[in-house]
C-alpha cells in the first residue's frame, strides 16, 4: 500500500494484526523485502509494518536537502498516519542508525529499540577510497553481485542473491549518494543519552560492513544499558542469512 507522508508517496507493507506494532526499517540499498521472512514469523503477535525508506525500494526519491532527522521525521509520521499507538522499532544497518534517531526522541508509544548490525550514532568507519568506489559503481551488475555475496557469511538462495542486487540498483541515486556522502557520516551521539527503553543489538561475527568490534566500541559503548548478542557464521545481511534467529531474538525482546 502507499501513504502519503511530508508530500511523499512511501510503499508500505503489511502482516499480522496484533495489539502491537513492530515497524521495521531496512539496510542501504535494501528495501521492505528483506524484512519478508522475518515477518512471516512474527505476524502471529505482532502488526508487522515495513516500509520502503525515502528513495528505496518502491517509495519515492528524497528531496535535495535530506538528512537524518528527516527520516526519523518521516518514520514517526508514518506511526501517526497508521494510527499506531504502541510499537517496538527494528533497524538494521542504515536504519539502525534512523532508529536511534528516532529513538532519542522519546517518542510515546515507542517500547523497545532492536539494532542490526547497525550503522553507529558515530560516523560510519569507511576509508575513502571504499566510499568512493560506492558512490561510483552503484548501477554496475557485477560491483552489485560481489557486494552482495561479500556481505553473507555464508551463502544465499539464488533469489535472494537477486532480490539484494535488484534493490541496489533501483535505488534512486539521490538516495545513494546522501547515504554515502553525508548519513552515514552524522554524528548522532549526542541524543543517544537520551535513549531509555530497552535495546538488543545484534552482530554477526562474520560481519565484515559493520564488524563486531565497531559495534562494540561505536554503538554498545554509546548505550550502556543495550546488551548484544552475536549470531555466529552470519555476516551483515542478518534478516537474509537468520531470518529464525532474528525473529527468536526480536520475540525474546518484546516478552
Amino acid at each position: 500500500m502507499e501513504n502519503r507522508i511530508s508530500n511523499a508517496l512511501l510503499h508500505v507493507t503489511e502482516c499480522g494484526n496484533g495489539p502491537q506494532a513492530l515497524v521495521f526499517l531496512h539496510y542501504f540499498g535494501g528495501s521492505s523485502r528483506a524484512w519478508r521472512q522475518v515477518a512471516a514469523l512474527l505476524a502471529d503477535r505482532w502488526r508487522c509494518v515495513i516500509p520502503d525508506l525515502r528513495g528505496f525500494g518502491d517509495s519515492d526519491a528524497i528531496p535535495d536537502q535530506y538528512d537524518l532527522n528527516n527520516a526519523a521525521d518521516e518514520v514517526l509520521a508514518l506511526v501517526s498516519a497508521l494510527k499506531i499507538e504502541s510499537f517496538g522499532l527494528v533497524g538494521h544497518s542504515m536504519g539502525g542508525k534512523i532508529a536511534l534517531v528516532v529513538a532519542a526522541r522519546q517518542p510515546p508509544g515507542l517500547s523497545h529499540l532492536v539494532l542490526l548490525a547497525p550503522s553507529p550514532p558515530t560516523p560510519e568507519p569507511m576509508n575513502a577510497s571504499e566510499r568512493a568506489s560506492l558512490l561510483a559503481c552503484q548501477t554496475s551488475y557485477a560491483a552489485a553481485h560481489q557486494a552482495a555475496r561479500k556481505s553473507c557469511g555464508q551463502p544465499l538462495p539464488a533469489v535472494l542473491v537477486q532480490q539484494v542486487i535488484d534493490d541496489r540498483l533501483r535505488a534512486s541515486p539521490a538516495a545513494w549518494r546522501w547515504w554515502l556522502a553525508s548519513g552515514s557520516c552524522e554524528s548522532v551521539q549526542d541524543g543517544i543519552a537520551q535513549i531509555s527503553i530497552p535495546v538488543q543489538v545484534i552482530s554477526g561475527m562474520l560481519d565484515t560492513n559493520i564488524p563486531t568490534a565497531v559495534i562494540e566500541r561505536e554503538v554498545m559503548a554509546q548505550l550502556p544499558l543495550a546488551r548484544l548478542r552475536l549470531l555466529p557464521g552470519c555476516g551483515h545481511l542478518l534478516p537474509l542469512e537468520a531470518p529464525q534467529a532474528v525473529a527468536q531474538a526480536i520475540r525474546d525482546m518484546a516478552l
